[in-house]
């Protein structure tokens, strides 16, 4: 058997980071906001470019890591990000502005995102990522499916929980939030479903109908 966490470390290796995403990485830390590592943030920017990603919502601004990430693999496309913490909203701004992306192509939205993602239009999106406001995950979910467009790819950041969902013993009440996320994939037939090891985990699901 291959060493597997050999085999981790050197994936998440892998994917090399712009400048300006390094930069907004180093305000996270100041700040002491989590980001994706850049595994992940890879993955996004796939999952954008190949979906021909035009409209993108992402749960959970930070400092604008994970939003350069889904920019760099659709560069055309509209981003509505939201937080609940205006520094991060500066930090990110910034990072946008380093990134080279136009101020039109971001609109960074104040609020909690199960509140805000409510009132978004139906089936108007491309791509969902969700790393915000755990307490609500389960909703936001809902309201991706139904902000989604057919074809469209909701991404749930976290999947795996510090490593704590695959174990049973685990039953804490951020590990069984996770556990019911992947159930409601696992469930659904409105979606095709995958889940990664990348970062801390990385669901994927894409919307069949």
């Amino acid at each position: 058997m291959a060493d597997k966490i050999s085999s981790w470390k050197y994936a998440e290796e892998f994917a090399g980071e712009p400048e300006s995403i390094a930069r907004a990485r180093m305000r996270a830390s100041e700040l002491g906001v989590e980001c994706v590592t850049a595994s992940v943030g890879s993955h996004l920017a796939v999952l954008a470019s190949a979906t021909s990603a035009k409209a993108i919502v992402e749960a959970g601004t930070g400092t604008g890591v994970s939003g350069l990430w889904l920019m760099a693999g659709a560069p055309t496309a509209v981003l509505a990000t939201i937080d609940v913490e205006p520094e991060n909203q500066v930090a990110a701004k910034t990072a946008f502005t380093e990134g080279g992306i136009k101020a039109s192509q971001t609109r960074v939205i104040s609020g909690r995102a199960i509140d805000v993602m409510s009132n978004m239009a139906d089936g108007a999106y491309d791509l969902v990522f969700l790393d915000a406001d755990r307490d609500t995950l389960e909703e936001q979910l809902v309201e991706a499916q139904r902000l989604l467009r057919v074809g469209g790819v909701v991404a749930v950041a976290h999947a795996l929980w510090r490593d704590r969902v695959p174990d049973p013993a685990m039953r804490d009440e951020a590990t069984t939030i996770y556990r019911e996320v992947i159930k409601f994939f696992t469930e659904s037939k409105s979606f095709a479903t995958a889940l990664s090891a990348a970062g801390d985990g990385l669901l994927i699901a894409s919307k069949l109908a």
